[in-house]
């Protein structure tokens, strides 16, 4: 039987998973591929079409067919907001993720922008504001060695936030324990989240903020944290790369 394209693909991506082409490495070039396979240059490039979808290589220019990196970075659930991390010491919650999956972290891993800006609908909900209410809106974009990971933007109200650190233009976290540390100071302790996360296809914008391979999809993350009265003190929406995280999630199960 005659190898298409498909089944090209399948012996390409059991090869890559079995480790027989290493992360950060090049696929040999489709003229080798389709002598090695007995096919057409066509039917190679149509299999690495279907890989780079999936998002297991990246065609890069006069470098050639990369194979991606794995495993993801690890995305903590309850752990990364852990008080322990930020009330008393100096991890924010990408740093947290970054330590445990054994990476090294700087400040300058989060770029960020301030803005004054209007509620939406959605933000308005969130806070308890009416829409087009002033907020302020604080927007980051994370990397890891200089790759776009995900992007994060929080919204809190005036009132809230005004002159700390949590409106501070400058790159990086807010101070030593980040965003949550600067609420418990303003007598708004986290106490309570709920974060809620679907799958979706990127837009163009973000394909492009992020570095995305074409088809990789990604993990959108709306967030809502509440002092101990049970008041909004943040809502936050996050564009994660589908393909640049595990999310892990450990909790005693309920009655």
């Amino acid at each position: 039987m005659s190898t298409g394209y498909r089944e090209l693909a399948a012996i390409l991506r059991d090869a890559i998973q079995r480790g027989d082409y290493a992360p950060d490495t090049t696929l040999p070039k489709q003229q080798v591929l389709a002598a090695e396979f007995g096919v057409n240059v066509n039917t190679v490039r149509k299999a690495i079409g279907v890989l780079d979808a999936e998002g297991l290589v990246t065609p890069i220019r006069r470098r050639g067919t990369v194979v991606r990196a794995r495993p993801p970075l690890q995305r903590l659930g309850t752990d990364r907001y852990a008080k322990s991390k930020w009330k008393h010491g100096d991890v924010v919650a990408f740093a947290a993720d970054r330590e445990a999956s054994g990476r090294d972290w700087k400040p300058a891993d989060q770029t960020q922008t301030v803005a004054r800006v209007e509620a939406d609908p959605e933000v308005a909900e969130a806070l308890g504001v009416a829409a087009g209410s002033p907020v302020y809106e604080r927007a980051r974009l994370v990397t890891d060695a200089g790759q776009p990971t995900h992007t994060l933007t929080s919204y809190y109200r005036p009132a809230d936030v005004e002159g700390t650190r949590l409106v501070d233009p400058a790159p990086g976290p807010a101070g030593r324990g980040g965003g949550f540390q600067v609420l418990t100071a303003q007598g708004l302790e986290p106490d309570t989240m709920t974060e809620t996360v679907h799958a979706r296809m990127p837009t163009p914008d973000e394909v492009d903020r992020l570095r995305l391979p074409a088809g990789e999809p990604v993990m959108i993350l709306r967030r809502l944290t509440f002092a101990s009265d049970g008041r909004v003190v943040e809502f936050a929406r996050g564009v994660h790369a589908a393909s640049r995280f595990s999310w892990t999630y450990t909790f005693k199960i309920p009655d």
